[in-house]
């Protein structure tokens, strides 16, 4: 997505806006995909937790998993959810080398094009990291720091 570009704040549709056709909108706008899944959005936080349907009664897991979060800016996706829609992604995925894919598991945030900006799926080799908001040349990291690769 070009720097110049401006986009309505999707945090002022929720609640004015089906949670699903809202998730699914904004998965189509910034990746080029969205997977026929059932989404809520909940909490101060804007989290989004998806879930499919499945006729086995599963007891008290009721099977949602946090998807993401809405931004205002679009859609953040958790590791989760890169994964589920990175496979099938046809824009903003940016794919990482050994080194960096190393940083921004370990935390840093890493450099890109200076032309990127918004909400990116990143790639490396066959995995999805989590998703990364470009802006002014670099990739900013959101791995949780629980999730975060250990310096030996």
């Amino acid at each position: 997505m070009a720097v110049s570009e401006e986009k309505a704040n999707p945090r002022n549709e929720i609640g004015k806006t089906n949670d699903a056709e809202l998730v699914k909108r904004l998965l189509i706008e910034n990746y080029g995909y969205a997977l026929d899944l059932i989404y809520l959005i909940r909490g101060n936080h804007q989290k989004v937790y998806a879930r499919k349907p499945c006729p086995l009664d599963v007891g008290r897991n009721d099977g949602w998993l946090y998807f993401g979060r809405i931004e205002s800016d679009g859609i953040r996706l958790t590791i989760e959810g890169s994964f589920l829609v990175g496979p099938k992604a046809t824009k903003n995925v940016v794919e990482l080398d050994d080194e960096r894919a190393r940083r921004y598991l370990a935390g840093e945030s890493i450099e890109v094009d200076e032309n990127l900006y918004g909400w990116f799926i990143l790639k490396w080799r066959s995995y999805y990291l989590g998703s990364a908001k470009a802006k002014d040349g670099r990739l900013l990291n959101y791995v949780p720091k629980e999730r975060r690769l250990r310096a030996e």
